[in-house]
C-alpha cells in the first residue's frame, strides 16, 4: 500500500518514520501498518501560481511548494479500521478512499505532483512484486 498525501508536518526532533505513522493514525484512524521502505531523500515540488494564490488565501501565507518524505507502508489491519474522521484530533481531510494500483495513484494525482509520484513509484517498485 502506498499511502499518499497524508499531509502532516514533522514535529521538532520527531523521526520522519514516527511522524508518518502518527499522521496516518490522525488522518485515517489506521494504526495497523508497517513501514516497508522509504525514499532515501526528500522530494520537492512547487505549487503552480493559481494553486499558490488559493493556498495564500486559505492558509494566510505564501507557500512556494512542499518538501516530502515518502514511505511505503503495508496495511496489516482490517478495512473497518479505516476511518476518514481520523482519530478525532484534527479536522477530517479526506472524503473518500479506495484501493488503487500504484499506476492508478499516479494517474489520479494532480499534474504538478505527478513527477514526484513517478519518482516514488520508481523507488518503491522493487517492493511491490
Amino acid at each position: 500500500m502506498i499511502f499518499n498525501d497524508v499531509q502532516g508536518g514533522i514535529d521538532d526532533n520527531e523521526d520522519p518514520k514516527v511522524a508518518a505513522l502518527r499522521e496516518l493514525k490522525e488522518e485515517t484512524g489506521v494504526s495497523s501498518a508497517e513501514i516497508l521502505a522509504e525514499v532515501p531523500y526528500w522530494l520537492t515540488y512547487d505549487f503552480p501560481p493559481e494553486v499558490r494564490e488559493k493556498l495564500k488565501h486559505q492558509w494566510g501565507s505564501d507557500w512556494k511548494g512542499q518538501a516530502q518524505k515518502w514511505f511505503l507502508l503495508k496495511f496489516t489491519g482490517k478495512e473497518g479500521e479505516i476511518n476518514l474522521l481520523g482519530d478525532g484530533s484534527e479536522k477530517p481531510e479526506f472524503g473518500e478512499w479506495s484501493w488503487m494500483t500504484p499506476e492508478q495513484v499516479v494517474e489520479h494525482a494532480v499534474d504538478f505532483k505527478k513527477p514526484v509520484y513517478n519518482k516514488v513509484l520508481e523507488v518503491f517498485t522493487p517492493y511491490l512484486h
